[in-house]
């Protein structure tokens, strides 16, 4: 009791101190800077928003008459009967073009469920209009990059989508998502991932509200000046021409953001060139639902990111390549704050016990806490108001927000460990999405 006395005392003080002792001495003392190098991003993404549902409510609705030949590239490994789900999903589509449709069974032999599943749809899409389905076998493992590359060679669409087996999508994703390619200059478009499994548990829900804020709102926010930072590997659609141009996708891990970082390359010397997130076009994935399987799959994810940024691609970050504006971006939202940042917070939370008094300690954290709580609720707000496609669903997530600085911070302690992983054991070459013989054939 006395412990909560105390840190509310502190606490107080600390509301008072740009009263009393001005505001500079507060934010030098007590207030970690990464804080205020956070805010004009989240400015910058909340003006991209108010852009976007601007020029929503100014758009004129026009007839289409563009239709390409879509390629829908589904990679499969081990998932059973939920490739049916995602087959039915993309075949029955409200668009009017023809839609071929890959499944890529990688290491077949011993995924002759995932095979035989995705076989027992012929019959189902052979009987729809302008779809068809062809089951490829892949019977020794090569990867997620090699399903991939085969899909790419036997896909005949100007359109290609690679899709992960285990998500299924709206029946307008197709017609939303490439309704951009009618202008030339759209290489690429992200599409929007939601939670499927929300309401499995409470890990379920807060990555749930993860995926409406990181994914969804922050990259309409970027895509309204062109600076999508990636375009997700479960859901990604490109322009069949650029994406043969390049090369196709190249060995190792995290292959989405390294296939981002590669179109990007061309920014700078070709500055028409966009890359476009699309919020109405919508997959649906299934994300761990234990905090073991969270934690294992973000410990993979983040250290991909160090991987890619320092070992793979520090040459990128060049105004020649990216273009500034994307060099920047790319800089503080990328390298900064995925792999920069939690270090940060990781020292400056240690040092918090060797400086203060642990009344104080826990004073200023709850001051941390409230200014990223504020954050949350006002970012959370302009997704519900004007982005999202499913608010009253959203809204049933609501009451989580007080825990989402907490989750925030995990994540963040999370990602200075796996960083560390990378750098002293190089754990991208452990990753589940090849075999070793083939990640260990990467120069990376």
């Amino acid at each position: 009791m006395d412990i909560i006395l105390e840190t509310w005392s502190a606490f107080c003080l600390l509301a008072v101190m740009p009263f009393t002792a001005g505001w500079m001495e507060l934010l030098i003392k007590f207030i970690p800077f990464v804080l205020f190098l956070e805010l004009p991003v989240y400015l910058f993404i909340l003006l991209g928003v108010v852009r976007y549902a601007l020029r929503q409510d100014a758009a004129v609705r026009e007839e289409r008459t563009f239709f390409p030949r879509v390629s829908c590239l589904i990679t499969c490994y081990g998932e059973g009967n939920d490739v049916r789900r995602t087959i039915l999903s993309l075949a029955e589509q409200r668009y009017s073009g023809p839609i071929e449709i890959i499944a890529l069974i990688d290491g077949a032999v011993d995924n002759r469920d995932t095979h035989q599943a995705a076989l027992t749809m012929q019959p189902v899409v052979s009987r729809l209009g302008n779809r068809s389905l062809m089951v490829v076998p892949k019977w020794q493992r090569g990867g997620r990059v090699s399903s991939l590359n085969l899909g790419l060679h036997l896909a005949k669409g100007s359109i290609v989508m690679a899709l992960d087996g285990d998500t299924s999508f709206d029946n307008d994703m197709v017609r939303h998502a490439t309704r951009h390619f009618e202008d030339p200059h759209v290489v690429g478009v992200a599409g929007c991932l939601r939670v499927r499994n929300w309401r499995v548990n409470l890990i379920t829900r807060l990555q749930a509200i993860e995926y409406l804020l990181s994914i969804q709102l922050s990259r309409v926010g970027l895509s309204e000046f062109n600076t999508v930072n990636n375009i997700s590997g479960a859901f990604g659609v490109f322009r069949r021409s650029f994406i043969d141009k390049i090369g196709g996708w190249d060995t190792g891990t995290a292959e989405d953001l390294d296939l981002t970082l590669r179109i990007k390359n061309y920014f700078g010397r070709h500055p028409h060139l966009r890359i476009v997130f699309e919020p109405h076009a919508i997959g649906h994935t299934d994300v761990p639902a234990t905090w073991r399987g969270f934690f294992k799959q973000r410990q993979r994810w983040d250290g991909d990111l160090y991987y890619l940024y320092i070992r793979k691609h520090p040459l990128s970050f060049s105004p020649a390549l990216l273009g500034w504006r994307n060099l920047i971006l790319q800089v503080w939202t990328g390298l900064f704050f995925q792999v920069v940042m939690p270090f940060i917070i990781l020292f400056y939370s240690l040092a918090l016990f060797f400086l203060y008094p642990p009344a104080l300690v826990m004073a200023i954290w709850f001051l941390v806490y409230l200014f990223y709580l504020l954050i949350s609720i006002m970012l959370f707000a302009a997704h519900v108001a004007l982005v999202s496609d499913r608010p009253a669903e959203d809204l049933r997530l609501a009451w989580l927000l007080p825990l989402l600085p907490h989750f925030t911070f995990f994540q963040r302690i999370g990602s200075a460990l796996a960083t560390m992983r990378e750098i002293t054991c190089r754990s991208h070459l452990d990753s589940s999405m090849a075999p070793w013989w083939v990640l260990r054939k990467s120069k990376f």
